[in-house]
């Protein structure tokens, strides 16, 4: 691939291997199409969801597609009482990234990251690579390398 995201770039510098994809943006919508157009389990491709505590504390969970964020789970993982999911419009500024197009790598400032327990089940996973169109498929042990995180039961169906 030509074009290089930043996520890319960073896991280049630090000479994570990594497979990338590329779709157009306009053929999946959701991230069940994302794992449709990429011919994917969408049980291995997963989302990048950003949230605020009452405490306006901010946290980053990372979800199979298919699955959604169990806010009650995901508030307990941290040590919260309860989290909420961020407003679309605070997303670029907060992290740098777009909606659809956020990584758990790169981020402007690091999170406290939450990857769902069920990452286990595969060798590498797939996520945004920090741009809308652009997917990286990692190991767990190699993105434990760029992004500080911590397993845990945070979805449901």
């Amino acid at each position: 691939m030509a074009f290089k995201t930043n996520v890319m770039r960073l896991l280049d510098q630090k000479k994570i291997p990594y497979d990338d994809y590329s779709y157009t943006h306009t053929d999946a919508i959701s991230g069940i199409d994302v794992a449709e157009v990429l011919g994917q389990n969408p049980a291995r491709v997963f989302k990048t969801l950003v949230t605020v505590s009452k405490t306006g504390q901010h946290y980053v969970f990372v979800i199979p597609v298919q699955k959604e964020l169990d806010l009650k789970l995901a508030a307990a993982s941290v040590g919260e009482k309860s989290v909420r999911m961020l407003p679309a419009k605070e997303l670029l500024p907060l992290t740098g990234y777009v909606h659809g197009g956020c990584s758990p790598i790169g981020m402007k400032k690091n999170f406290r990251t939450i990857l769902d327990v069920s990452a286990q089940a595969f060798d590498r996973i797939i996520f945004s690579a920090g741009k809308v169109g652009y997917q990286v498929k990692i190991a767990l042990t190699d993105l434990a390398k760029v992004v500080l995180f911590t397993l845990a039961a945070i979805s449901m169906a």
